[in-house]
């Protein structure tokens, strides 16, 4: 029977396509005072967890390189050990575009691990199809298109700091519709109806950081109406998302150009959440991109 006065022993299974980052956030977590093992075969993970929880956390490194690698096993490790009551668990997934994944093994010059003798992008898609059910049952996905390893490592450590805030961690993401989706994105406000400070000159080079960007948006007659909405709908589905167990949220703004709109949305209501005790992180994707060449 496991000890009642004890903390519950934190195990992470670290996954994702190789060139994403996955060394990087085992590193950053082994930094932060887990026991890292990289390249983990499953075969040996439970000889790993036999008798009492172990006294620190465990961030495990899982690759599809090795000989017994299997998703669905992996799943089925995952589910049995979240059944335990001695142990809390997370799944991250660190992802990345695979046409960015393909500029980075042609930078290095690296083999793909899983077609070392063909084309890159031809193990990046095998590696995919054999990772997609655990990028869909992830408890934590972090996509590394845009960061660098700093920003990897960071993005870890606000998200697993062990003094952290008790609860569920919420980012806050404003992004350009022209460049795509935030991979991972858990909820998605479409802001491109909303009055556009790119037409006006004095307010072009600006973004929604700035209080008088935020006051031309806010002059729509639809904005308050809308902004009501999106705090009525975070009142509602934040506590269900932190009751269910889920330990990061992603809450994403986009407008044309990812610079005025979705920037001043996405910054207002992370000061809402803040003042009302979520921990709450920001990012902007795409607000130092292309800021003259068309409507955001």
């Amino acid at each position: 029977m496991p000890d009642q006065h004890r903390p519950s022993a934190h195990v992470v299974f670290v996954t994702g396509p190789s060139g994403a980052g996955r060394s990087t956030a085992i590193h950053a977590l082994e930094d932060l005072g887990f026991e890292a093992i990289d390249n983990m075969p499953l075969r040996l993970l439970p000889r790993l967890l036999e008798g009492p929880p172990p006294d620190r956390p465990l961030a495990l490194g899982i690759d599809p390189r090795t000989r017994d690698f299997s998703a669905e096993e992996l799943l089925a490790a995952f589910a049995r050990l979240e059944g335990e009551p001695a142990y809390t668990t997370d799944l991250v997934y660190i992802d990345c575009e695979s046409a960015t994944l393909q500029r980075r093994y042609s930078e290095t010059r690296r083999r793909h691990p899983l077609a070392p003798d063909a084309d890159p992008a031809d193990g990046i898609a095998m590696e995919r199809d054999m990772l997609a059910p655990l990028r869909g049952n992830a408890s934590v996905l972090i996509d590394t298109t845009d960061l660098t390893p700093h920003d990897t490592r960071a993005e870890i450590g606000r998200i697993f700091a062990r003094d952290r805030a008790p609860g569920m961690a919420i980012q806050l993401t404003s992004f350009s519709y022209r460049r795509g989706l935030p991979v991972g994105a858990d909820l998605v406000f479409d802001c491109r109806f909303l009055r556009n400070p790119h037409w006006d000159e004095d307010l072009r080079r600006k973004d929604g950081r700035d209080q008088d960007v935020r006051d031309y948006i806010a002059e729509d007659a639809r904005f308050e109406a809308f902004r009501e909405q999106i705090d009525q709908m975070l009142d509602l589905l934040l506590p269900a998302f932190r009751e269910e167990g889920k330990s990061h949220l992603t809450v994403a703004f986009g407008c044309t150009g990812g610079r005025h709109r979705s920037v001043a949305l996405a910054e207002i209501t992370a000061t809402r959440l803040a003042e009302s005790g979520w921990q709450v992180s920001k990012r902007h994707r795409d607000v130092d991109r292309d800021r003259d060449r068309r409507p955001e």
